[in-house]
């Protein structure tokens, strides 16, 4: 009787406790859907485009995703790696402007567009304000005017000067399709190379009082530091005329024709992967950071913040201030996985 007793207690003591850590696997796996599943980033080699990207890492690792190391590469090698499965996804793509690697890649058979990280992303061609209004300069096509173009030569060749994109980036793509379709190769000559170091010396041109003409995008630190309306106005194109023919974006801002897609950056994620997990899907789909946050944190690094020990602490800093905005979409990144599950 004592010993049939000791075999219940035990067994009811056994139940409740194997009970209390089932239920407490079941809330760990529900907290943290991602467990053990390795997830690998790609990126592109701009540094300055890696503050989204430690956000996007450190949400999945609270979702419970082993992240590796990042594979850093030019953007068409980037949007491939994702298509081939060579990676998981990318905070990375611009929805016009690599339309053409994305297709490449495979496109939506091998790969899934998620949300709108970045929102509202400008791209064009700028002069300073004080020769804009000096010679009555609006439009790119004035620079057809060999007087005018004269007022942008920096190497005494004739032509006008004009700081362009990195080769491999996608916008250069444009630029090179601008200069035939607006006839501008005979006065205008590009100057590719390293982006950055050549707007530095564009800014410094521009502080010896000097005329400038560059292409930039928006959000990012050169606008913080040549402000647009009061330091530099934007030139317009006299009509919309894109690679590929696709006319019909809208490439206008303001009521200025910039000549280039009004694009956003999106998530991309290799499909196959999007299929597995649905809580990474889900979190990529809803982050969101805005032009004026992804600025300020470049202007940070423009001015001497730009190790990757920085860029980290940015990203813990940016998550900090939205912890309950990125709190939600955790949770509905765990509500997605949880739905999937049943």
């Amino acid at each position: 009787m004592h010993e049939s007793r000791f075999t219940r207690h035990f067994v009811r003591y056994a139940s409740a406790a194997l009970f209390t850590v089932a239920s407490l696997s079941a809330s760990a796996s529900a907290d943290k859907p991602g467990e053990g599943v390795k997830i690998t980033p790609a990126f592109p080699s701009v540094e300055e485009e890696r503050f989204r990207g430690e956000i996007a890492m450190q949400g999945l690792r609270e979702l419970g995703y082993k992240v590796q190391k990042p594979k850093e590469t030019e953007y068409a090698t980037m949007v491939l790696a994702v298509g081939y499965g060579d990676a998981d996804f990318s905070v990375n793509l611009w929805d016009k402007l690599h339309e053409s690697f994305y297709e490449k890649a495979g496109g939506d058979q091998k790969m899934v567009k998620a949300g709108d990280i970045l929102p509202g992303v400008l791209q064009g061609y700028l002069i300073d304000k004080k020769t804009a209004d000096a010679h009555g300069i609006k439009y790119i096509t004035d620079l057809k005017r060999p007087e005018i173009a004269k007022l942008f030569d920096t190497d005494g060749d004739g032509k006008a000067d004009l700081t362009g994109c990195n080769p491999g980036w996608g916008c250069e793509l444009v630029i090179a399709h601008h200069m035939k379709a607006y006839d501008l190769e005979k006065t205008v000559h590009v100057n590719q190379g390293s982006y950055f170091a050549l707007m530095a010396d564009t800014i410094t041109r521009f502080k010896e009082g000097k005329p400038v003409l560059y292409y930039t995008w928006v959000p990012q630190w050169v606008a913080g530091v040549l402000v647009e309306g009061r330091d530099v106005v934007w030139l317009e194109v006299p009509r919309t005329d894109l690679p590929g023919g696709d006319n019909a974006v809208d490439t206008t801002y303001q009521g200025k024709n910039l000549g280039f897609a009004v694009d956003k950056v999106e998530a991309v994620l290799n499909r196959d992967f999007a299929d597995k997990n649905p809580a990474a899907l889900k979190f990529l789909s809803l982050m969101q950071i805005s032009a004026a946050d992804e600025s300020a944190q470049n202007l940070k690094m423009q001015q001497g913040e730009k190790s990757p020990a920085d860029i980290q602490r940015h990203a813990k800093a940016w998550i900090a201030a939205h912890r309950q905005q990125f709190d939600q979409w955790l949770q509905a990144a765990r509500a997605a996985a949880t739905q999937a599950r049943n």
